[in-house]
């Protein structure tokens, strides 16, 4: 079973990604953002470590739970408090994250497991992960889907790519990289090819998200 981890700068496309794998192959689809809200929920010992350390914000609900928007606020002005966000958050993630792969190594079923995390460089996935997979798309291509599909301004879109790695840099760090410029059926057909080589192939009739 193949251990793949999969990261782009915002607008490349990856949900696109993600949702051709999760449809047409048998593999699990993990989103790091996701895991990260469930285990920050009420009851949880990172929900706990995020009271203990944030006791002095306003971020916590009349019922306890956290306000992301409120939480959102604190840590984007604050780089200490993203920090401790960060030192309770991704260790915790991680470890799920682990988990979840030796369960699916040990029961034999899945091809694969995919991890999409934004940070998935920073926080050393390429350590846990047998290969890194890079969705490219160009600034200007993904300039104009932010703008179209989030409506984000020019200067806020600048500053979020300013916050993130270089192309040359996920490039340098990713086995594997998948030109997402043109249409999604060449992007899928890249997949295809990716994991054909190593004879993982699409449940049913699929060929490059088109059923025959």
């Amino acid at each position: 079973m193949l251990f793949i981890g999969i990261t782009g700068g915002v607008g490349a496309g990856k949900s696109e990604i993600l949702s051709y794998l999760r449809k047409n192959y048998n593999g699990e689809v993990l989103l790091a953002d996701q895991v990260a809200h469930d285990l920050m929920e009420p009851g949880t010992e990172c929900y706990q470590k995020i009271r203990e350390c944030f006791r002095e914000e306003q971020i916590f609900g009349p019922e306890g739970s956290i306000d992301r928007a409120a939480m959102a606020k604190i840590i984007f002005s604050s780089e200490e408090k993203r920090e401790a966000l960060n030192a309770i958050v991704h260790p915790q993630v991680k470890a799920f994250v682990l988990q979840t792969v030796q369960k699916a190594r040990e029961e034999k079923i899945l091809d694969f497991v995919v991890l999409e995390a934004a940070l998935l460089i920073e926080e050393q996935y390429d350590k846990i992960c047998d290969e890194l997979w890079y969705i490219y798309t160009s600034e200007e291509n993904r300039t104009k889907r932010l703008m179209a599909s989030r409506g984000y301004t020019q200067e806020k879109i600048r500053n979020i790519f300013a916050s993130q790695l270089s192309e040359q840099a996920y490039r340098q760090s990713c086995l594997a990289v998948i030109d997402n410029n043109k249409t999604p059926k060449e992007a899928y057909s890249q997949i295809d090819r990716l994991l054909q080589a190593k004879g993982i192939y699409p449940v049913g009739k699929f060929v490059t998200g088109a059923e025959e």
